[in-house]
């Protein structure tokens, strides 16, 4: 018997199998978009940073592929704190932790040698960058250690962090390059435009040269702007003037007519307004920026926020054109 085939059963037929097709893509779409970019996206990067502005800058190049920490508290000043139990259970647990270096964070070593974790990655950010003696611009104080270890505040340097952060990171994950690269590239941007403000508002400037009643943190500031600092503690808030050291800052202060002392938050701001008092000078606030208090903390306060604010208190204090 000759099979006899319908132009309506042949268009059911291909009918079911389009349905059948539709449904089985959808589906298959539905377990890929549930869970399927987990599985190959696998567990998040986790990173431990020491200071603030390295929390921020390795945030902003991992995006949502990490877990990003800072160790250092709300408060805490980096020269003087120390790491509790949890801190160390922290950074065990870390796959890649980034320090300035330079002996910034010195209980560091000792206690990243006792973490016996297989492929534990480190990033040293300060390595490889030229930096300055431990004793420069320091005229208060002998405390003359090796190298400044306060990079963070020179905006160009800061570029080559946020892009060897980029590189630890694609190490680890190769597969997040071009997102890596990205979240570098638009942070590394924004530096940029900072750094172009800082250039301009002080490149006409009625003084130079800046008492800072705080440590010696902005040498590198001063570095890139063509600045002076004369820091009245040393590289420490430790490091506190003698008195004739101190007598010898209020002297030169008045010789160069300075109109304003600058004091820094965490340390006290007593020896910036004796200085001030003596000098007639008015008193303003510089940020070294390695962390944030509490209140600017629950405020989410950026690293480029207190730079903004210093560039502009350092314009009016400096009577920038």
């Amino acid at each position: 018997m000759q099979e006899r085939f319908s132009a309506t059963g042949h268009f059911g037929m291909f009918k079911k199998a389009i349905i059948r097709a539709v449904v089985s893509v959808a589906w298959a779409g539905f377990i890929f978009s549930s869970g399927t970019p987990d599985l190959l996206a696998g567990p998040k990067i986790k990173i431990t940073t020491t200071v603030f502005p390295l929390w921020e800058f390795t945030r902003a190049v991992v995006g949502d592929r990490g877990e990003v920490n800072l160790l250092l508290p709300p408060g805490a000043d980096v020269h003087t704190w120390q790491p509790r139990v949890s801190d160390m259970e922290k950074l065990a647990a870390s796959d890649l932790v980034i320090f300035i270096g330079a002996d910034l964070e010195p209980w560091l070593a000792d206690i990243l040698r006792s973490i016996s974790k297989p492929g534990l990655r480190t990033l040293e950010a300060c390595r490889g960058l030229t930096l300055l003696p431990g004793n420069e611009g320091v005229q208060a104080s002998g405390d003359n250690r090796g190298f400044d270890p306060h990079v963070w505040l020179d905006l160009s340097l800061d570029q080559m962090i946020v892009d060897r952060i980029e590189t630890a990171l694609s190490g680890i994950e190769p597969g997040s390059h071009t997102l890596f690269g990205r979240g570098a590239a638009a942070y590394k941007a924004r530096l940029q435009a900072l750094d172009a403000a800082f250039r301009d508002g002080l490149a006409r400037c009625n003084q130079r040269t800046f008492v800072f009643g705080g440590h010696s943190a902005f040498a590198y500031l001063a570095r890139r702007y063509h600045l002076e600092q004369i820091p009245v503690y040393g590289l420490s808030p430790d490091a506190a003037p003698t008195p004739k050291q101190l007598v010898e800052i209020i002297e030169l202060a008045k010789k160069l007519k300075i109109k304003t002392i600058f004091f820094e938050a965490s340390v006290s701001d007593k020896v910036a307004r004796l200085i001030a008092a003596e000098v007639g000078a008015r008193t303003s606030l510089l940020n070294p920026g390695h962390n944030l208090t509490k209140e600017q903390w629950k405020s989410q306060v950026t690293f480029l926020d207190l730079m903004a604010k210093n560039l502009e208190n350092l314009k009016l204090g400096l009577i920038c054109n």
